[in-house]
């Protein structure tokens, strides 16, 4: 374990999940790393945080569906080193007008890279799921290989693999000093660090750190409103019924993606949210007035009303999250245009998150 006055390997600006990745290639690959968070861990703060994500091999894009390949190796392979459960294949079933550009791009997609796949009229997701009513011409894809990961849990894990591997997790000390060169020089609340490379993986924060090192990525922040809704009957849509993840493509009246998981994180209360959400600063993220615009709410209550009947119409709770985007919604993964030792990760919201950290350690 390095001293802050020693120069380690690299250190990563960031503790969600792309940076924890990133922080466990580098000392699984032998090099002194150490991990700075902001916030005092486990936090909520981010974009990490919670109970469950969706994992699949359904995208428009052939290389996110290529990446994803190597996405459940990895998975797989720290399932066995933490000895816990991290994933949970249910399937992810798409759904949208069968004429959907998306929907059928996808479906084309998961055919030329030859991932197992099922499209299911109406008829066919009636007999299947019968607690999901669709409207008039719409059908599923169904992405056998999808499922749920445990994003808590895989936190927990990747920070316990750092440690044991000789890493340092440095919780509560907010970066307040970048000094670019060789070695680069980070100062936090707390000490000064020096490193051959710097990894800057900090999600919503990202430009308050490049702005003093001359350059500002497009990056939007997103408030969005993570929501559970009560099942009528407990368990109608869990696991143990065979219920899926799901993803809405297109549908009325929602101009973007709604996606669900199974119930399981709160008893008896099913995920459903909306893909988007309010601009916010990720530092006045639970002031009043990032509550005040409830539209996503609105339209997901009557996404559930109509297509969810088993579900109370109203959410049961509420809890905040933050997306990262960029314009085209693709991740930004690049060297400094003028520090050649520092590395940007960014806009990951909605992606495929580990192969991306494994080329954070290759960069």
């Amino acid at each position: 374990m390095a001293a802050q006055k020693d120069i380690c390997d690299a250190i990563v600006i960031g503790a969600g999940i792309q940076g924890c990745f990133t922080a466990y290639h580098l000392a699984k690959h032998r090099k002194r790393v150490i991990l700075l968070e902001q916030f005092f861990l486990p936090h909520s703060r981010g974009s990490s945080h919670g109970q469950s994500r969706i994992i699949r091999r359904a995208y428009p894009e052939d290389f996110y569906t290529q990446m994803m390949d190597e996405c459940y190796q990895i998975w797989a392979q720290l399932e066995h080193e933490a000895g816990t459960q991290l994933h949970r294949q249910t399937g992810l079933l798409l759904l949208g007008m069968k004429e959907n550009s998306e929907l059928k791009t996808i479906q084309a997609t998961l055919s030329r890279q030859g991932v197992e796949h099922q499209c299911l009229s109406a008829e066919e997701l009636k007999q299947r799921f019968p607690n999901v009513l669709l409207a008039s011409g719409e059908v599923g894809v169904l992405d056998k290989s999808g499922g749920v990961l445990y994003a808590d849990k895989a936190l927990r894990a990747l920070q316990d693999a750092i440690r044991h591997l000789g890493g340092l997790v440095c919780d509560g000390e907010k970066v307040m000093e970048i000094k670019p060169g060789f070695p680069v020089t980070v100062k936090s609340m707390a000490g000064s660090y020096q490193a051959k490379s710097l990894v800057i993986t900090a999600g919503p924060w990202t430009n308050q750190l490049l702005r003093p090192l001359g350059i500002e990525l497009p990056l939007q922040t997103l408030r969005i409103n993570v929501c559970y809704w009560r099942e009528k009957v407990p368990g109608s849509y869990g696991v143990s019924q065979a219920f899926p993840c799901f993803l809405g493509l297109g549908l009325s009246p929602a101009p973007h993606h709604i996606y669900g998981l199974p119930s399981g994180e709160y008893p008896g209360l099913m995920k459903v949210c909306y893909h988007h959400g309010n601009n916010v600063d990720p530092e006045e993220r639970d002031c009043p007035e990032a509550f005040s615009d409830i539209q996503d709410v609105q339209i997901l209550g009557r996404f559930v009303r109509d297509h969810l009947p088993d579900l109370e119409p109203k959410p049961a709770l509420l809890e905040p999250c933050l997306y990262t985007n960029t314009p085209d919604e693709h991740f930004i993964l690049d060297r400094h245009p003028k520090y050649d030792n520092v590395v940007i990760g960014a806009g990951f919201s909605g992606q495929p998150d580990i192969p991306q950290s494994q080329s954070s350690k290759d960069l």
